[in-house]
């Protein structure tokens, strides 16, 4: 007999060992009964729940064995879903971007367009090479400007408002080159009347101010205006200041005499023989001569001042003054708004006087200055000056409406 079956049979015997034949007994109310349990039952039972345990053992094995092969999968398919959302956030980003880009894009060339018919109506705006180099000071240039409000890593579904934002900023540059075209031409008439541009605009820059009420873009989010429209509100700036200035000197005669009795100047003070400074000029003529407003403004002050006697000042902005003095009356009360050759009063010979006539002076930021180079102010001056008064006059009428 081979080891391999007495291995076997020994094997066997202890398992069989292990289910004997049981009887328990059960008395019940003087009664007495017994269980018998086989040892072929035992065996039965006890090889049912082995196959039970081995199936839930391979059952898990098998779930452990999948897991484990499906792990990668798991992982590739949770990464799918992840780059999914990601993607699903960087269009929804898009498509904010996008529409923010696009409102920007409407507000500004309603300002573009705004500015133009404010300050150019329907004439033609040059190219901006024609312009270019000729604006001075301060920095302003006719250079084509760019903003790349469109961000270049955008899909190309982007290119449309790329499009779009290419053609407002080649209409930007050549509104600019405008601009600074006709700023120079003023500045240039400013200062042949002997007035400091640079001082001037930096006067008028000191003296601004209000609330922040921050530009607004699509969503609510605070912006700046960009570059292009940074330029172009300085060189608006600039324009503007000039051509008021030129639009407030007092060019015109304030009386229609031909006698000048006394320059801007030091002189011999007509009463002591002296000298003296002489803070304005002197038109002799008849009592009741009408006397005239220089240039357009407001009436500041009617009424009477140490030496000057009888005396009207005209607030023509930008800091210039006119005052008209020795008056025998007056034809106009503060607060009037008087335009240039309006009739403001009459001559005569009240206050330091020594017989009828108009004392003139024209005063910058409350420091007299020589009436002669606004009075006697040449033709290319006033041409531009021209241009600039029917220019603000057009501006003022639109913003009346």
């Amino acid at each position: 007999m081979s080891s391999q079956s007495t291995g076997l049979r020994h094997w066997r015997q202890r398992f069989n060992a292990l289910f004997q034949d049981h009887e328990i007994f059960i008395r019940t109310h003087g009664h007495v009964r017994f269980l018998r349990i086989s040892a072929v039952w035992q065996k039965r039972v006890a090889l049912i729940a082995g196959a039970v345990l081995l199936a839930w053992a391979a059952i898990t094995l098998a779930v452990f064995v999948n897991q484990l092969l499906t792990a990668d999968e798991r992982a590739e398919v949770a990464q799918k879903q992840a780059a999914a959302a990601a993607a699903e956030q960087r269009i929804a980003r898009y498509r904010d971007r996008v529409g923010e880009i696009a409102a920007d894009l409407d507000e500004r060339q309603k300002q573009l367009e705004q500015w133009q018919q404010d300050y150019f109506g329907n004439e033609a705006l040059p190219a901006p090479a024609k312009a270019a180099g000729d604006a001075k000071g301060d920095g302003a240039a006719a250079t084509p400007l760019k903003t790349s409000a469109i961000d270049p890593r955008l899909p190309p579904e982007a290119q449309a408002l790329a499009r779009i934002e290419a053609r407002q900023e080649a209409f930007s540059s050549r509104l600019l080159a405008a601009v600074n075209a006709r700023a120079a031409k003023a500045e240039s008439a400013v200062a042949k009347l002997g007035l400091d541009p640079r001082a001037l605009v930096r006067d008028a820059s000191s003296g601004r101010g209000g609330p922040l009420i921050p530009f607004q873009r699509r969503g609510g989010n605070a912006g700046a205006l960009g570059t292009s429209f940074a330029a172009l509100e300085g060189a608006l700036f600039r324009m503007e200041v000039f051509e008021r200035t030129l639009v407030a000197i007092p060019s015109g005669q304030p009386a229609h005499v031909l006698m000048l009795s006394s320059s801007y100047g030091y002189r011999s003070d007509p009463f002591t023989g002296a000298g003296a400074m002489h803070a304005g000029l002197d038109f002799p003529g008849p009592i009741g001569t009408p006397i005239l407003a220089a240039a357009p403004g407001r009436v500041s002050f009617v009424g009477q001042k140490s030496g000057y006697g009888n005396v009207v000042e005209v607030d023509h902005g930008q800091g210039i003054l006119t005052r008209y003095a020795h008056l025998s009356g007056f034809n106009a009360k503060v607060g009037d708004r008087v335009t240039a050759g309006q009739q403001i009063a009459r001559m005569g010979s009240t206050g330091r006087s020594t017989g009828s006539h108009l004392h003139f002076e024209v005063r910058l930021n409350g420091v007299a200055v020589n009436p002669r180079r606004f009075l006697e102010a040449k033709a290319d001056v006033l041409e531009v000056k021209d241009d600039a008064r029917q220019r603000v006059g057009a501006l003022a009428s639109a913003g009346a409406r």
